[in-house]
């Protein structure tokens, strides 16, 4: 099926396709969610959006990986190369990481804006040193760079039926939706590795602190107060996904199935989290495995009237790829 993929994206030369595969691997190792939702696409968009999550996941691994031993000096080195790295791959080079040659070309073929790459790796570095965010607004410019962006990249590479400057505020706050969804499941785990991503001022609201998480989280017992601050955060994520929402139908119609899938995945994660009681702290809420097959089959079946449309409407199968595909690039 790489092959395909690879063949439809015009991907042919040899070490380029084994750096795109690497970057599907990681997809489908690491993002059950993202890389169900990615096989709804058509062939021809999959390989780009496997190099942009392979790349976002590469970085992210270097800041957070518990499997690691790196202290943080360890992980800012790592990072500092990455960087650089990129930098050689957008200017034209090979690339050294298989994730970077695949990012290089991805951005060259869609014209995506480099800006969204250094945002990304800046919000990466910043995990490094900050810890806590006093204020949601706070928290949303830090996620302009580790969710944002990424909505704002896929953009390109999806089409849409807009013009792209009035697609983008939605594709955007997609990403911010996902991410809170993310910081929200995973509570116990960020604070294992140091780190506190719901506001202090809404924790404050409700009487947490950051010693009371730890408590709760080395005893499992839960408390009213965490519980209350927990549906508070859930509340403003579920406000992110309705600001998204309206994204979905400015898509190409052949790349809606796909958002819509994650987009309908990701929002069960809420749901999972509120069906334990908020019990993030002690165990991670996940998507039961009817649900997540019920979904897809209905993702399968709008791609199915999508491509259908498609082929009777002239001038071929959706939405051209490129800058040109609807207005200017996406900042």
């Amino acid at each position: 099926m790489t092959g395909r993929e690879l063949d439809a994206a015009g991907i042919t030369e040899p070490d380029l396709r084994a750096a795109y595969t690497r970057c599907r691997e990681l997809n489908a190792r690491h993002g059950r969610t993202y890389f169900l939702a990615t096989r709804l696409l058509t062939p021809d968009r999959r390989p780009a959006v496997h190099a942009l999550y392979g790349f976002a996941r590469w970085a992210d691994d270097i800041v957070d990986s518990l499997d690691s031993a790196a202290d943080p000096e360890d992980r800012a080195r790592a990072l500092d190369r990455l960087d650089d790295d990129l930098a050689h791959g957008l200017a034209g080079g090979a690339g050294a990481e298989p994730v970077v040659r695949a990012l290089a070309d991805t951005a060259r073929r869609h014209a995506i804006d480099h800006r969204h790459f250094t945002d990304f790796l800046a919000a990466m570095r910043s995990d490094l040193t900050v810890t806590s965010y006093a204020t949601y607004a706070d928290l949303r410019g830090y996620m302009h760079g580790s969710a944002a962006v990424i909505g704002l990249e896929m953009l390109p590479v999806l089409g849409t039926v807009t013009p792209r400057e009035e697609a983008a505020p939605h594709a955007a706050e997609l990403g911010v939706a996902f991410q809170l969804t993310n910081f929200l499941r995973d509570v116990g785990e960020d604070l294992d590795r140091g780190r506190v991503y719901l506001p202090y001022d809404l924790l404050s609201a409700h009487g947490v602190h950051r010693e009371l998480l730890r408590h709760c989280r080395d005893t499992g017992r839960a408390d009213r107060r965490v519980t209350a601050a927990l549906r508070e955060f859930e509340d403003l994520t579920r406000a992110a996904y309705r600001r998204a929402a309206p994204g979905v139908g400015m898509l190409a119609p052949v790349s809606r199935p796909c958002i819509r899938t994650a987009f309908v995945l990701y929002g069960g994660i809420l749901d999972a989290v509120a069906a334990t009681g908020y019990a993030v702290l002690h165990r991670r809420a996940v998507v039961p495995r009817w649900r997540r097959a019920l979904v897809a089959a209905d993702g399968l079946l709008r791609v199915a009237t999508a491509r259908v449309a498609a082929r009777r409407t002239p001038g071929g199968p959706g939405v051209p790829l490129g800058p040109t595909a609807s207005g200017p690039r996406a900042h």
